[in-house]
């Protein structure tokens, strides 16, 4: 009897957990791609490891620089008082911006296909990549006015990509521990002459940005461990772009840079 029981539970499992779920409700489906649209949000990835170059930015780095760039303004008759250096408004690193131009692609649209194909490989960015709807992925840079007759508005002239959060800090790890230190001709960022202005644009916006020709792509181990794959590997443009704004901006956004162990140099 016993046994008869044991055995009816084991069938009423099966039965119960066996089968698909009854449809009570049919799913919309996209216009564009005919697929089903699921009822709850979309999913997003978060990070799944801990990163070190942001764990030293905020056990370390960002309580040295809220000491180094404070600049103590005394405050006069009608002047108002310079504002606090708080951790609120410590410099940081808000994305890494890199792009390249393909002169080629002027006369044939498929030598873009590389550089794309490399920026792809460098980043592993994609459209809306992990769920994260402000990730653009990689990018087609167009003409934006006509320059000497051979760049016309709306024709692509090269790619971008623009990364932040985990992916940002990955690159930088890879381009300070792998790349940098294997170029030979490389010193370090030049930086710019005593006697230059410290008002103009590029002074004040907060940006660091230098290039790597490219001989030097192949020192990266996404590209290294399958540089035939690529027909062509141009050189590329970095940006570090901080939130860094104003009188002194570029100074504390190279303070920051130098943190992460990206070296500068005076000629």
């Amino acid at each position: 009897m016993a046994t008869t029981s044991s055995a009816s539970r084991v069938a009423y499992r099966l039965n119960r957990f066996g089968r698909a779920p009854r449809i009570t409700k049919s799913l919309r489906k996209d216009r564009t791609t005919h697929l089903p649209i699921p009822h709850v949000p979309a999913l997003t990835t978060r990070e799944f490891a801990p990163n070190r170059l942001k764990d030293h930015y905020h056990t370390t780095l960002a309580d040295d620089l809220m000491y180094m760039t404070y600049t103590h303004e005394p405050s006069g008759v009608g002047k108002k008082p310079a504002p606090p250096s708080t951790p609120e408004d410590t410099v940081r690193l808000e994305k890494i911006q890199i792009h390249t131009f393909i002169k080629e692609s002027l006369q044939n649209k498929s030598a873009l296909l590389s550089p794309i194909m490399m920026l792809r490989a460098l980043t592993g960015e994609t459209t809306k990549g992990g769920g994260q709807h402000a990730v653009e992925g990689i990018q087609l840079v167009k003409g934006r006015k006509a320059v000497g007759g051979w760049i016309r508005p709306g024709v692509p002239v090269g790619a971008k990509v623009d990364l932040r959060g985990q992916s940002m800090y990955d690159f930088l790890n890879t381009l300070t521990e792998f790349v940098l230190p294997r170029l030979r001709d490389f010193n370090g960022i030049v930086l710019p002459p005593k006697s230059s202005s410290s008002t103009t644009p590029s002074t004040v916006s907060g940006v660091v940005s230098f290039g790597l020709p490219p001989e030097a792509m192949v020192f990266f181990p996404q590209l290294e461990v399958n540089v035939d794959a690529y027909p062509m590997l141009p050189g590329i443009h970095i940006h570090f772009v901080t939130n860094a704004k104003g009188k002194g901006a570029q100074d504390k956004a190279r303070a920051l840079v130098s943190g992460f162990q990206v070296p500068f140099v005076r000629r």
